[in-house]
């Protein structure tokens, strides 16, 4: 994040890259995931603009304030005052919630049906937050503390309303493109700008973000396949890497795998070929 010269009408603005570095374990690997970056921000800006109608957002341009060598992975956006909260919206019962759901038969507070099986369409998608945590990890929270973090009971319930929201719309079109959208994580924040208007910001709906599985192929009972860093999880895991800092480097295939699944998740769910949104930000006077 950097700070940019102030908007037109006086609001401060940020400049917001996202890097091709990748993590594992808390640990960021030497290995760059080559377009990992120009990926995340595509999708993002994707869903920005289709996503409007919900809840406004931070986006203010693609190309407008972004220096000529990050363009395609920076954007310019609004500054927020962010909340306190991860807010994480889930339609199927995986990752950290199926380990909640074994050992207490409840994710964040809520209890759920008996008899789940791992990667189980939930009945209706469930708000869980969490903590956003300086060090270590983010830690599962229930309702009533996150209204408690934010300060405002009545703006936490719009929040996960409007997290809910998003979040059905985001599944129903990936669906309708063969991606079941698992559960994702969004950040909100008030908008100084704008009177305090509450305001989805950080990314949206990316595999960073979210969990994405292909349709094809999904069956319960199991984890699935998904278009993330899952695959260098996968390998790390295999590695015999002690999980501690330093990171090994990721062998060429991985890199190459990896890039494969973040590029194919943005072509299957924006419709078209990822070539075309690094033509649409590649330099004006570029060839």
């Amino acid at each position: 994040m950097y700070a940019l010269p102030a908007a037109g009408d006086g609001s401060d603005r940020l400049l917001m890259v996202a890097s091709d570095r990748i993590s594992t374990y808390d640990a960021v690997h030497p290995t760059p995931i080559p377009d990992k970056g120009k990926v995340l921000t595509g999708l993002s800006t994707f869903w920005f603009q289709r996503t409007g109608h919900i809840v406004a957002n931070h986006l203010i341009s693609i190309d407008d304030g972004v220096p000529e060598s990050e363009l395609g992975r920076a954007l310019a956006v609004r500054k927020l005052e962010m909340l306190p909260v991860e807010c994480v919206v889930r339609g199927y019962i995986t990752g950290s919630g199926w380990k909640d759901y074994q050992a207490t038969g409840s994710v964040s507070g809520i209890e759920l049906p008996a008899g789940l099986r791992e990667s189980d369409r939930l009945p209706e998608p469930i708000f869980t937050p969490s903590t956003k945590a300086d060090v270590g990890h983010d830690e599962a929270i229930d309702f009533e503390r996150a209204a408690e973090l934010v300060g405002d009971p009545e703006l936490m319930r719009r929040v996960a309303d409007i997290a809910v929201e998003l979040y059905s719309f985001a599944a129903e079109h990936a669906r309708e493109n063969g991606v079941i959208l698992a559960d994702t994580k969004f950040e909100f924040g008030l908008d100084p700008s704008r009177g305090g208007e509450l305001v989805v910001g950080d990314e949206v709906l990316t595999p960073d973000s979210s969990r994405y599985w292909p349709a094809d192929g999904y069956e319960p009972g199991r984890g699935q396949p998904s278009f993330d860093k899952q695959y260098v999880r996968d390998w790390a895991t295999a590695s015999g890497w002690d999980r501690l800092p330093p990171a090994p480097a990721i062998p060429d295939d991985v890199v190459a795998g990896t890039r494969e699944r973040y590029v194919e998740a943005y072509e299957r769910i924006t419709g078209e070929p990822f070539s075309a949104w690094l033509e649409r930000t590649a330099p004006r006077d570029a060839p």
